[in-house]
């Protein structure tokens, strides 16, 4: 996989565990559960997060972002699920080129 792909599914395990770890949170102070499950959501959530951020970087110069859109990418993390859009954002740039090279061969 490239590292855009990896960027890409970086950025959608982003947002589930962004869910996972509010839905944690909520049943913890709305329900009174555990704090377990807030722990190793958080946890999980915290390394998928670096890991997006560490691909962001990676993928800029690939994907010629300006640092106005790497800012943009990154804030997006930090809002439920805005790393979704980044991603469906990204996808359809990518398959932007290539339906341009498709209709140029027909």
């Amino acid at each position: 996989m490239s590292t855009v792909g990896w960027f890409r599914a970086a950025a959608l395990v982003e947002a589930a565990t962004y869910l996972v770890l509010l839905a944690a949170s909520a049943s913890r102070h709305v329900l009174g559960a555990r704090a377990a499950p807030v722990f190793v959501c958080g946890l999980a959530h915290g390394l998928v997060f670096l890991a997006y951020l560490a691909l962001a970087v990676a993928v800029r110069p690939r994907l010629g972002w300006t640092p106005t859109t790497t800012a943009t990418v990154i804030v997006a993390a930090v809002v439920p699920l805005g790393a979704l859009w980044v991603e469906r954002r990204l996808s359809a740039e990518v398959a932007q080129p290539q339906a341009v090279r498709h209709h140029e061969h027909a």
